[in-house]
């Protein structure tokens, strides 16, 4: 089984939330929303899950899919980090375009 295709949807709010990954396996079989997530030690992925009870103060979650062994659990963490790393580049290298772009028309009208 291999990584295929890998799709993020950035997140830019205030929580820990990166954004959403979708995996497609041997262009074959997809799993949504998988959560990239900003920890204290750095990124890392949570697999889809589903909350089991409805205790504000201390709710509990289910995986709704996962992978059941290691080799492959690093090879989906890989695949999604290593794409959302370069996502966060090519957005960091355009906005820098644009705020050198604007300098240019700023510095033009002068």
């Amino acid at each position: 089984m291999q990584v295929t295709d890998v799709r993020i949807k950035l997140h830019k709010g205030e929580n820990r939330l990166r954004g959403v990954a979708s995996v497609a396996f041997d262009n074959a079989f997809v799993v949504h929303y998988i959560k990239i997530i900003e920890g204290e030690r750095g990124i890392f992925i949570a697999m889809p899950s589903i909350k089991i009870n409805s205790d504000v103060k201390k709710p509990n979650y289910n995986d709704i899919a996962h992978p059941i062994n290691t080799e492959t659990r690093i090879m989906i963490e890989n695949a999604i980090i290593e794409t959302y790393k370069e996502i966060v580049e090519r957005a960091r290298l355009n906005e820098e375009k644009k705020q050198a772009q604007l300098e240019e028309e700023d510095s033009s009208e002068e």
